[in-house]
Formats: C-alpha cells, structure tokens, sequence
C-alpha cells in the first residue's frame, strides 16, 4: 500500500501517522528534512487524492490525518521491517522485539500463547 509511495510521500504520511492528526506546519516540523509549507501542502493533497489522508477543518485551520486503514498501514509498514531488518524472517524480528527487556503483562503473555497455538494448529 504505502511501499509503492514515493519517499516524501511516504515519509510524510508516515509522520502523520505517528502524530495522528496534524496541521500542515506540524506535520513539516517533524521531518528529518524540512520542506517548504507550499511542498507539504503538495505532498498531503496527493496522499488525500490517493486516499491516504484525510481532511478537515481545525480550530486553526485545516488538519490531516491518515484515511482510517490503520491495520493495512501498520501490517505493510511491519512487512517492510521485517524484509529489510531481519531479511524476511518474522521469527527473528518477533525474538528482538521480545529481546528488548520490556516486561510484559501476563495477558499479553496469554495473548501471544494464543497466536502461537493457533499457528501450531494450521501447520
């Protein structure tokens, strides 16, 4: 979905992502490589015509905010972390991300039980 994006684009849609709903000077703030107002107000107006984002009106104007699809953005976003990072290899990355040191709760723990079952059972 978003892999096919050129990179402003994506990279751009990506910061609006992580701030959920923004004007079009806070989503250049936080670029890595600011744009002009004129070139993020282009980029945004292509994502919403690719019906990416939407738009609407705020206290302050206009504000964006990513299409509602955010399962089909993150699963396509994780892919390509997955492919790039760990070489396709879900498994490596799913150990990482357990390797961080963050403690889960027991129903997390319960959850990911669950999901390695239900693997288990379609093998």
């Amino acid at each position: 979905m978003i892999e096919g994006l050129p990179r402003r684009e994506r990279e751009v849609f990506e910061a609006l992502c992580r701030l959920g709903q923004a004007s079009n000077s806070e989503v250049r703030l936080t670029l890595s490589d600011p744009l002009s107002d004129s070139a993020v107000r282009t980029l945004l107006a292509r994502l919403e015509a690719k019906q990416l984002v939407v738009r609407a009106a705020g206290e302050g104007g206009v504000v964006y905010a990513p299409a509602p699809r955010p399962e089909a953005i993150a699963t396509g976003a994780l892919r390509r972390t997955v492919d790039t990072f760990f070489a396709g290899n879900a498994v490596s990355a799913a150990t990482a991300l357990l390797g961080m040191g963050q403690k889960l709760k027991p129903e997390d723990l319960a959850a990911l039980q669950r999901l390695i079952d239900d693997a288990k059972e379609r093998q």
